[in-house]
């Protein structure tokens, strides 16, 4: 076993079909929002983008206390499909999901996938955005990328081992995986854990 709970040499473990609260997380360019999305739309749980709650119009972040309220509300609900980062409400999110959706994609395909978004995206708003926040890429969210297998995926790790929550998570490691496995829920309705 790793510190995220999941062990290449098993099979994979079947997780509950009542799952209620599913977080999405991982890397920038992961396709976090893509899958929340779908999910929310197979599953028909309610959709909540974090980024929708934490960016302000013109890019400015909700201060640390507020932030943290308004995540606790959020994941007091009853039901949703949650997808984001934002480290610091990790000790929020990770208790109160039923399932642990982990994006685990090599900086080999989050980057052009972030550079394809900006392209595509740029002087606009993304739907996962709160309004006037026109998509945008700065030297920060691309250090943040760059580090982001060794610095924000271990605490992701972290939070999940303190949290003892790792049987709860499912790991997926390239698009195909995200693929098959958002098949498997579409024709079961129970996810699957990766091994």
């Amino acid at each position: 076993m790793n510190a995220l709970g999941t062990s290449r040499d098993s099979a994979p473990a079947a997780m509950p079909s009542d799952a209620r609260r599913i977080l999405v997380v991982g890397s920038g360019g992961a396709g976090k929002s893509t899958l929340a999305r779908e999910l929310a739309r197979q599953t028909g749980l309610p959709l909540v983008h974090l980024d929708r709650y934490f960016w302000q119009p013109g890019w400015v972040g909700t201060p640390t206390a507020q932030w943290r309220s308004v995540v606790a509300d959020l994941v007091a609900e009853p039901a949703w499909v949650m997808d984001g980062n934002y480290g610091g409400t990790l000790d929020l999110r990770i208790p109160a999901a039923d399932l642990i959706v982990f994006l685990d994609l090599p900086r080999r395909i989050t980057i052009p996938r972030v550079l394809r978004r900006w392209a595509r995206w740029h002087g606009r708003n993304r739907p996962d955005l709160a309004a006037n926040c026109p998509e945008r890429l700065d030297l920060a969210f691309l250090t943040w990328l760059w580090r982001y297998p060794s610095t924000s995926r271990n605490r992701l790790a972290d939070s999940i081992a303190e949290h003892h929550a790792g049987h709860r998570v499912v790991r997926l490691c390239t698009p195909r995986e995200v693929r098959l496995w958002l098949a498997a829920v579409a024709y079961s309705g129970v996810p699957a854990a990766r091994p």
